[in-house]
């Protein structure tokens, strides 16, 4: 058997495993990051998973996790032969954390800078909850030309936030009390969040405490700031434009009791705007579904995609 050359000193890039500068094979360590340079100069970290020349999925986390998030469903659907991709959003995960841009429009055009950056084509676009904002946004401010169709779980559009208009939507007191608890003990905050977001609160509920530890990790790993910020950009966007730019297949899936994004403002109000879109409702599913009905997700997102 032969192996690659040993280099000559010490690299970062190999451990070594019997004392000596030359170990028998090298063992690559993660130091090297996937990432975009974004046009104001933020670094965006991807993952890229499957064959390169399958048909590109793009997977679009919630608030306010990561990549990460996703990891199961790119497995699963890079065995079934497609490209799988999913990025940490600007201020959350391995991304920059940056102070300013912290906000829908910019969070859409990372995302074009991501597509266009790998060259994709022919895109399926798939975003949860804020995740689905941000896919929602990318249609309405870079069009369709690169998009297959679109899923959108547990989103946040057409609007979160009550208003005159939209009096389905949550009171303003709901975001400042997820800002005050973000900005006062994020750790107990996301813990606690975790309850609702993945219906353990309910009766009969089989509780994963792993589960729950893995949503802080990846929430702890975001900056503050841009944690704070996106607050604002998931509750206060209006998307109703933007889905009125819908021209792809689309599938609207959705937790009759998700206590986060509630039904009835989201993905009800949602399939109005969006000529032929799918419904899909899970009844008694909360707004994790991917998680806690992560096998019947990956078949439905399938038999979608493959519709």
């Amino acid at each position: 058997m032969s192996y690659p050359p040993i280099p000559r000193k010490r690299d970062p890039a190999y451990l070594p495993i019997t004392g000596t500068d030359t170990p028998p094979f090298p063992i690559e360590r993660n130091a090297i990051m996937t990432t975009i340079t974004t046009k104001d100069g933020t670094n965006i970290f991807f993952k890229d998973w499957g064959p390169k020349d399958g048909q590109p999925i793009i997977f679009s986390h919630g608030w306010p996790l990561s990549a990460d998030a996703w990891d199961a469903q790119m497995v699963f659907f890079a065995n079934q032969g497609f490209r799988t991709i999913a990025h940490d959003r600007r201020s959350h995960g391995r991304s920059d954390q940056v102070w300013d841009n912290n906000n829908m429009d910019q969070y859409a055009d990372d995302l074009a800078e991501l597509i266009e950056q790998l060259d994709l084509k022919n895109v399926i676009l798939v975003g949860h909850s804020t995740g689905g904002g941000e896919v929602t946004r990318y249609i309405g401010r870079h069009g369709t030309s690169r998009v297959a169709k679109v899923a959108l779980i547990g989103a946040v559009p057409p609007l979160m936030l009550k208003t005159e208009a939209n009096p389905g939507g949550l009171p303003i007191d709901v975001f400042d009390g997820i800002r005050k608890g973000t900005f006062d003990n994020r750790p107990q905050f996301f813990k606690d969040l975790t309850l609702p977001f993945y219906g353990y609160n309910r009766d009969g509920a089989v509780v994963s405490e792993a589960i729950r530890d893995e949503f802080v990790r990846q929430g702890m790993n975001g900056g503050l700031k841009g944690l704070l910020d996106s607050i604002r950009a998931f509750s206060e966007s209006d998307f109703n434009e933007d889905l009125r730019k819908f021209d792809k297949p689309t599938l609207v899936l959705h937790g009759d009791d998700d206590q986060i994004v509630p039904i009835g403002a989201a993905a009800l109000s949602t399939v109005k705007i969006v000529k032929h879109a799918v419904l899909k409702v899970y009844e008694g599913a909360d707004h994790g579904l991917t998680v806690t009905h992560q096998d019947r997700f990956n078949a439905d997102l399938l038999d979608f995609i493959n519709s």
